[in-house]
């Protein structure tokens, strides 16, 4: 039996808890960088799960391998050994120079986690005061409690305070702000090097410059949040690189799985030092499917041309983006890299996100006048043009609303 759309609806209106107001769309299937929903109908996916299918749908490599391993073995649990936890860490360590990486289930719990290992460090110095963190105005790391304490967001916030203690939000736009928000009770910054949720701002150089001084001048650690940013989807392997920060942690999420749920936790080789057995865990964490799809992905990332790929399209979407932005005056500017996009607007962006969608393109909207896109690491530049085109046409069609 086909589901209809409806079906689908009055189910859910039943059974599942509504904490996600859902576009009205069901998709059944999908290929590369297009969705197919419960009535056949193709659109162009500029979202990618939220950054999360980052080699595509039904990746024929990526699918082979879930399909070979699930036949094989799923998950053993972190009692014991398996081949893959190691080979997915030593890609990452050779990508980003953390010589240690936690294996979760998620960006958010990567969070947690690193939060958790920054005060297992200052508490194994005998530091046992350094428990606070300092965050930035507009940051996304998460909802569970640890990562909910460090987003901004008061909508996300209030209904569930208290929430940990001493965390203390700074400007982004004020480095001087930071500086004196780091105290003797510090123990470490955390930052996304491209603010996701908060409009796909980069953090600036004078901010980057006042992070590594107080970190160098304080030893107060950095944690990098590139659950968004990372494994290339800038157009680098870790947008900190290009910044030139310094992080002690890192976490990631997102595309780590190309689609399966994998998070991980990287460290400096300080502090993993500072970590003992039982500091902390994870049921699934780590498994077998969702390592070994972490390690295909970072193989696909590091040997067969996917991360030069990222940086050939993302430079044409810059290009294509500019285009229309000088075109249509609703669009007040571009920020990002890579494939990592957004689009300023002078009004809220839902709209032009609902037109998209009945266009037959997938966007979304951030921080209310912010288009969010983050099509997959693989999207070719034909789809891109077809992208920027459908864009055209909705803000032109805008325009002719407005003066009417």
């Amino acid at each position: 039996m086909t589901l209809t759309l409806d079906d689908i609806r009055a189910r859910e209106s039943r059974y599942v808890l509504p904490t996600y107001k859902r576009q009205p769309v069901a998709f059944v299937r999908g290929s590369g960088s297009r969705l197919y929903d419960t009535d056949g109908r193709e659109y162009l996916d500029f979202i990618s799960g939220i950054g999360v299918t980052s080699l595509g749908h039904a990746h024929p490599g990526l699918t082979a391998v879930i399909a070979e391993q699930a036949a094989t073995l799923l998950h053993t649990s972190n009692l014991y050994y398996h081949p893959f936890q190691a080979e997915a860490a030593a890609r990452l360590a050779q990508l980003s120079g953390l010589a240690r990486t936690f294996f979760c289930n998620s960006g958010t719990e990567a969070v947690e986690a690193c939060l958790k290992f920054a005060r297992r460090y200052w508490y194994t110095q005998g530091a046992t005061s350094r428990t606070e963190f300092v965050a930035l105005e507009g940051a996304f790391a998460g909802r569970t409690f640890g990562s909910l304490s460090v987003t901004h967001d008061e909508h996300y916030r209030a209904p569930f305070a208290p929430l940990l203690a001493g965390v203390t939000f700074v400007d982004p736009s004020r480095p001087d702000s930071l500086v004196a928000a780091v105290t003797d009770r510090t123990a470490a910054i955390i930052a996304e090097p491209i603010q996701g949720e908060g409009g796909i701002r980069p953090l600036t150089p004078q901010l980057v410059a006042a992070i590594n001084d107080v970190c160098s001048r304080t030893g107060t650690l950095y944690i990098a949040d590139e659950v968004q940013t990372g494994l290339g989807r800038t157009g680098a392997p870790f947008y900190f690189q290009v910044l030139g920060l310094n992080p002690d942690l890192m976490s990631l999420g997102k595309a780590l799985g190309g689609g399966l749920p994998v998070g991980a936790a990287l460290l400096s080789e300080r502090v993993s030092q500072t970590i003992s057995a039982g500091d902390h865990g994870s049921t699934y964490g780590g498994n077998l499917l969702g390592t070994r799809a972490a390690a295909f992905f970072l193989t696909q990332l590091m040997d067969q041309g996917l991360l030069e790929h990222v940086q050939r399209a993302g430079e044409h979407f810059e290009r294509r983006l500019r285009a229309l932005a000088l075109k249509h005056p609703a669009i007040t500017g571009v920020r990002g890299a890579g494939l990592m996009r957004g689009l300023q607007l002078s009004m809220d962006a839902t709209p032009v996100v609902d037109a998209a969608r009945e266009a037959g393109l997938l966007v979304n909207r951030t921080d209310e006048k912010v288009v969010r896109l983050l099509p997959p690491l693989t999207v070719e530049t034909a789809d891109i043009d077809r992208a920027a085109g459908m864009l055209d046409a909705v803000f032109a069609a805008h325009a002719r609303e407005v003066q009417v």
